[in-house]
């Protein structure tokens, strides 16, 4: 068995990286409403239940990336950040949102425990430097448009702040045309920094802009790429989930439908515990 590389960080309590469980990063694309978010980390807690897995909240209160100008974009930063905050006072789970200027940093790290890079703007030096003095733990997402070994310039920029409480993720590389796809070689790559590495399910079966006006997936494939990074070695895996993931505002091409995770969990914790040696 290949060794495992990465340190491990602390996520509000919870140990990520090394030999440890992975822990998973899930929730809506998008943040709807203090109802629909205390919904659904309802369901999520029940679904994690059984393998006591732990898991952190992740909702955007603002989609700043959309394929169409008409799209959704969400709660914007001040209701969403009041949600968010509700939610990890009453389950007592760690939450996740994006961060896409950095003047956004400072205040969602008041509320939040860890502040996720976009892939689209994983080179942006100055709002790397930002989310990472705030002393969040931080998650990049890898672009589509960069190689796995781009990474270590990109974590050597938070890492600069003294910040390093860095997790590194895997979405999918560019391929051709509204395509994405995974290239499992990635993950010891990354991992070779020393950070751990999450891989994003959901986001690795999108097809960017797909639907002309939104972007399309192929979430059937989402359980598919899980198993392989937890075969391979992850430290956290992201993946989005929705009741009615048909009429989700962002992303629902893509995402889980609530009511199967339980079972995707259990199957994904055996791969997890074969690979870790447990």
């Amino acid at each position: 068995m290949d060794p495992i590389r990465s340190k491990t960080i602390d996520v509000s309590g919870i140990p990520v990286g090394g030999s440890e469980p992975f822990m998973l990063i899930t929730g809506p694309c998008q943040l709807e409403s203090l109802d629909h978010a205390r919904m659904m980390a309802e369901r999520i807690a029940e679904a994690c239940a059984p393998t006591g897995t732990r898991w952190v909240f992740k909702a955007s209160y603002d989609k700043a990336n959309r394929s169409s100008l008409s799209a959704q974009r969400g709660l914007g930063m001040e209701e969403g950040l009041r949600v968010l905050g509700d939610i990890k006072a009453e389950f007592g789970c760690p939450v996740l949102t994006d961060v896409h200027l950095p003047d956004h940093c400072a205040p969602a790290a008041e509320t939040c425990d860890v502040l996720q890079i976009p892939a689209f703007l994983s080179r942006q030096t100055d709002l790397l430097l930002a989310a990472g003095e705030t002393g969040r733990a931080i998650n990049i997402k890898k672009g589509q448009f960069l190689a796995p070994w781009d990474m270590s310039n990109v974590a050597a920029k938070v890492a600069s702040t003294g910040n390093e409480r860095i997790m590194l993720c895997e979405r999918g590389t560019s391929f051709g045309y509204n395509t994405l796809v995974s290239d499992f070689r990635g993950l010891p790559t990354m991992e070779a920094t020393g950070y751990p590495i999450v891989f994003d399910a959901t986001h690795s079966v999108q097809q960017p802009g797909g639907q002309g006006t939104s972007s399309g997936g192929q979430r059937e494939f989402a359980p598919v790429l899980a198993r392989a990074a937890c075969a391979v070695g992850v430290s956290a895996l992201f993946i989005e989930t929705h009741q009615d993931p048909d009429n989700a505002p962002s992303d629902g091409p893509n995402m889980i439908p609530v009511d199967r995770m339980a079972d995707l969990i259990a199957e994904l914790r055996a791969f997890d515990d074969l690979r870790k040696g447990r």
